[in-house]
């Protein structure tokens, strides 16, 4: 058990460290550029009035139940995650599973919003499609992803969080991390005025 924990622990600093960030242009960004690129946008978001957006499926989506939470609460920044089971199981029986996300945002976004698009795989098309209607909308995407290097998911967002890992556990952990220091370094800004 113990070597086990070891290597656990090991293996999930490592993953922390192999977060690769991307600009919407593909272009590689050194993380803290890209934790302070999207946290000036959560910023402006909230700033102007607009919300942000949170959608995921599995634990992804109790990340964003999570985030949206902090978001609002903490951060005072409009926030909302589409998980409710009701809107789930109706928006996925009448449209089909893929557009379970994409129909609430097409009826809740705003030109200006910012969606956050959690997948740890970069595959759920229901994902992906959230992130169509959000750029319809004229919404900012910001997407976290990761398994594969090429996955689809890690080219839709403006900024993407990409963490090199084939594990559940360690991507989730890190996904929830970055959103976590987003908000905090959001609050901890607004703290010094």
């Amino acid at each position: 058990m113990r070597k086990y924990a070891e290597k656990y622990f090991s293996d999930l600093v490592g993953s922390l460290r192999s977060v690769k960030v991307s600009d919407g242009e593909g272009r590689e960004i050194e993380i803290f550029e890209g934790l302070e690129k999207v946290a000036q946008t959560i910023v402006t978001t909230g700033s102007t009035g607009n919300k942000i957006m949170f959608v995921g499926n599995g634990a992804s989506a109790a990340i964003s139940s999570h985030m949206a939470t902090d978001y609002w609460k903490n951060g005072g920044i409009r926030a909302v995650a589409f998980n409710d089971s009701s809107l789930l199981t109706c928006i996925s029986n009448d449209y089909g599973y893929e557009h379970v996300f994409a129909k609430p945002v097409e009826m809740f976004a705003d030109a200006g919003d910012l969606l956050m698009a959690i997948s740890s795989s970069g595959n759920s098309e229901n994902i992906h499609s959230a992130t169509r209607a959000a750029r319809i909308a004229e919404c900012a995407v910001v997407t976290f992803s990761g398994f594969e290097m090429d996955n689809p998911l890690r080219s839709l967002g403006d900024y993407n969080f990409y963490v090199e890992s084939p594990s559940y556990g360690p991507v989730e952990i890190i996904h929830l991390s970055l959103c976590h220091c987003l908000i905090d370094a959001v609050i901890n800004e607004r703290a010094k005025v």
